[in-house]
């Protein structure tokens, strides 16, 4: 008699669990097209556009002269400006990411290429990385010593190489063989650097002068900080992603941060948009900050701009890191967005509009 009442019993609760399961399909279903429909809804508002970033922390007006100042504007200004004519004149996004990268890697001013920190050891190793949203394809390096330009490395590994990621010396001879330009390590010292390096290491001693010391010392405070990158979309619609480091000051063990790695530093996709990160790499590659903008987009339907604080001012901060990134979406919007006190940046739209900033404020 008893199996005669559970049976009832137990196909209602079977039929109920199907029920539940069906509408939590079609609530998800709903939720997908919604996102879809929204995206598919968004209106193109630059033909072209390009944003580029040389890093974010402790950047403070006060603690910054008046020439310091009009140096970092001047240079800001010069890299987004050849991007800018590249993309102007038709050229293609990968090719105006590279070429910007190439002024700021080439200035003592930011921390990548010639202004790269030092390791522990008094080296200097550099991290790079560059992704092609038409194809997802990407190219990255990691730890090379004698590449002039690791961002053009990272693009021949893309280009001319079955794998996504070299390093060491491994990439440095893929360099020589693609006949890039190879210098002598001494080429990336710079006096600024190396005293960074040794002020760095001065704090170590003392946990009570390492917190004293960080606090007023935004170079110590910002160790682990430094990036450029470069995002562009061009007049065919493509999207390019590219950033490159020297990583953080005093790294030891072979350290690599975020900056070389794909979804963490780097991304671009043509359905959603292109992301360049810069700060605590550790924490930035746990989060993978820069896929995780893509995916909100492409998952959720948010804009790049809600994407991109939602990632930069609670994912990141609620794991414990901070920084920035900046992002241009298919439609040519374009954000910095960032959790610091500064971020070197600028940005230029299809009409020739130029943004340059450094502070918060």
């Amino acid at each position: 008699m008893k199996n005669l009442i559970y049976f009832p019993l137990l196909m209602l609760f079977f039929l109920n669990c199907k029920d539940n399961q069906k509408a939590s399909a079609l609530e998800q279903s709903t939720h997908t097209e919604a996102a879809k429909a929204k995206n598919s809804e968004s209106k193109k508002v630059n033909e072209f556009a390009i944003v580029i970033h040389g890093g974010a922390g402790t950047i403070l007006r006060e603690n910054m002269s008046a020439e310091d100042e009009a140096a970092y504007n001047a240079k800001l200004e010069e890299a987004i400006r050849v991007g800018h004519d590249i993309l102007k004149n038709g050229g293609s996004s990968l090719d105006a990411v590279e070429k910007t990268i190439n002024v700021l890697e080439n200035s003592p001013l930011f921390n990548a290429g010639k202004g790269a920190v030092f390791t522990n050891a008094g080296t200097n190793e550099l991290d790079a990385s560059i992704m092609d949203g038409k194809t997802l394809n990407a190219g990255a390096s990691a730890g090379t010593k004698t590449v002039k330009n690791p961002i053009n490395l990272a693009r021949a590994v893309m280009e001319n190489s079955p794998h996504v990621m070299l390093s060491g010396e491994g990439a440095e001879l893929f360099a020589k063989e693609q006949n890039l330009e190879l210098v002598d390590p001494s080429y990336f010292y710079t006096e600024s650097r190396f005293k960074a390096l040794e002020r760095v290491k001065a704090v170590e001693d003392t946990k009570n002068a390492r917190d004293k010391t960080a606090f007023y010392d935004p170079i110590i405070k910002d160790s682990k900080f430094g990036t450029v990158g470069c995002v562009a979309l061009d007049k065919n619609g493509n999207l390019a992603a590219g950033t490159s480091t020297g990583g953080m000051t005093n790294k030891r063990w072979g350290r690599i941060g975020d900056a070389p790695i794909i979804g963490a530093g780097t991304y671009a996709n043509n359905a959603t948009c292109a992301v360049s990160s810069t700060g605590w790499g550790e924490y930035f590659i746990r989060a993978m900050v820069a896929h995780d903008i893509s995916a909100l987009m492409d998952y959720k339907g948010l804009s790049l701009q809600e994407a991109a604080r939602e990632v930069i001012q609670k994912k990141v901060p609620d794991l414990g890191g901070d920084g920035g990134i900046v992002a241009v979406d298919k439609d040519g919007n374009m954000v910095m967005e960032f959790n610091t006190s500064g971020m070197y940046r600028a940005s230029m739209d299809a009409s020739g509009k130029l943004t340059v900033g450094i502070y918060k404020d």
